[in-house]
């Protein structure tokens, strides 16, 4: 007997609707390697419907007194907590992911996240008016954007997708979101909910592929791109965007340094660390995957990193005392064992590196010491269960290790020196560094890196303002 296909749609103008040209791509729960679902794998067609919608709403959306957005978007939030469950197993089919540390780590930190932007919908803060000139009264006003063309990553679909929809409808911009490929299923059952609650064409969503992602990008309507995923996708953006200078907002990969010097309590650290790096298989721009140790503990800090890996344990996602899941495709699986069968022959697996068992995408929590500041997997991006380890001797060295990277989006430093951390958060070229932690965030601050690792912000005022736009109104007073 064969299993019969969930049908994944599109949610175009207030109703689900299949591609144009009837294509679609099949959705492969990572935990199984089994073909549970299709989704529309959208074509030119698909994306002028959505764009045409969402060009369509704007005006009305963004002529509604904040104080109705804030309303709407306080409805999606509730809306969330009553379908938690739903969400959850469609994220946790989407990704493979524990259905527990999705109902405890992910869904209440959506809804907060959405209030966070309910609230920020109401603050929309400029300078006061003045006059400047003899006669002149100046006026700043704070206005959305437009329609925004949006793409998730497969690694967190539902809150990275909050993270987008959330602050954009907040400031009275509408929406076309294109979730990955891979991990679509979440977000169609987002569209429904929150499609119940807003007007039709303000939150619309497009299934498909990386063409599909490229036709938002190039199409003329939105103003603004936003996509989080890979520094090449993010290079395409910002270079297709270009081209008729539409706004643009970036977050893509990390390779964050974990400094741990002498004077740390070596095994609240390890524990910390193991968890900040394998969670959600590493599959995460901010993990812990790049440790930085000081010389004189470092083998006894190698070897307490290797017996927690050793006790961390994968596996389905109804397991209970797992820590991580699959990763999210064949195609990151086969990344992550390249890193490590290219390993140069001075590196040392500590712990791990091998695949965990024969179906779905599972890996070992993995530990590599030995390593030096030019070695492959010390310079990209793993995306993996993978915590390297380096040694240094001093500061100085320290601080030349971690930036010495193309990324540079978080960090974290490990002391009990608050001057030393004071001097290390000054200087370590990241968007964000934690003192003695590592991952926690929270919806009242930023998140957004530098160089390779994208501009623009998520979550906070900072975020929130990045959906506006800024225009300098003057009036005589004569």
């Amino acid at each position: 007997m064969t299993t019969e296909l969930r049908r994944l749609r599109n949610y175009i103008d207030g109703e689900f609707r299949d591609a144009a040209d009837g294509r679609t791509t099949e959705v492969v729960n990572p935990a199984t390697g089994d073909v549970y679902a299709t989704a529309p794998l959208s074509a030119q067609a698909d994306v002028d419907a959505a764009m045409a919608a969402a060009e369509k709403a704007f005006p009305a959306w963004r002529d509604l007194v904040p104080a109705e957005r804030q309303k709407a978007l306080l409805k999606i939030a509730d809306a969330f907590e009553e379908r938690a469950e739903d969400l959850i197993a469609a994220e946790s089919e989407n990704c493979g992911k524990p259905l527990g540390l999705t109902r405890s780590e992910e869904l209440p930190a959506m809804v907060d996240q959405i209030r966070f932007f309910a609230g920020a919908a109401r603050m929309l803060e400029g300078r006061s008016a003045g006059e400047y000139m003899e006669g002149l009264t100046s006026i700043i006003r704070r206005e959305p954007i437009g329609v925004c063309a949006q793409v998730a990553p497969w690694n967190y679909p539902m809150m990275m997708a909050v993270w987008k929809f959330a602050p954009a409808l907040a400031a009275g911009n509408t929406v076309v979101l294109k979730p990955s490929d891979t991990t679509p299923a979440s977000t169609v059952l987002m569209a429904e909910i929150i499609g119940s609650i807003v007007p039709k064409g303000v939150f619309n969503v497009v299934t498909g592929d990386r063409d599909t992602g490229r036709a938002m990008v190039e199409h003329p309507t939105p103003a603004m791109a936003s996509i989080t995923g890979s520094v090449r996708a993010g290079m395409q953006v910002a270079e297709s965007a270009a081209k008729d200078l539409k706004r643009v907002h970036l977050e893509l990969g990390g390779k964050a340094p974990v400094v741990v010097f002498e004077d740390t309590d070596i095994a609240k650290a390890v524990e910390e660390i193991s968890v900040a790096g394998y969670f959600n298989a590493g599959q995460d721009c901010t993990a812990a995957t790049r440790v930085l140790v000081h010389e004189s503990i470092h083998d006894e800090f190698v070897t307490a990193l290797a017996k927690a890996a050793a006790d961390i344990k994968t596996g389905m996602p109804d397991d209970e005392d797992v820590l991580y899941g699959p990763l999210n495709n064949p195609n990151q699986l086969a990344q992550v064992e390249g890193f490590i069968e290219r390993l140069p022959a001075h590196a040392r697996v500590e712990a791990g590196g091998q695949r965990v068992g024969d179906k779905g995408y599972f890996y070992a929590p993995t530990v590599v010491s030995g390593l030096k500041q030019d070695d492959e997997i010390i310079q990209n991006e793993v995306f993996g269960p993978v915590i390297t380890v380096q040694s240094f001797t001093d500061e100085e060295q320290a601080v030349e290790y971690a930036n010495g990277v193309k990324f540079a989006l978080a960090s974290s430093v490990w002391t009990k020196d608050h001057a030393r951390a004071m001097r290390m958060s000054k200087v370590l070229d990241f968007g964000c560094v934690w003192i003695n932690t590592h991952i926690p965030l929270v919806a009242e601050m930023p998140h957004g890196g530098f160089k390779q690792s994208g501009y623009g912000k998520d979550l906070s005022a900072y975020g929130f303002e990045d959906y506006t736009r800024i225009k300098h109104v003057m009036t005589s007073l004569g």
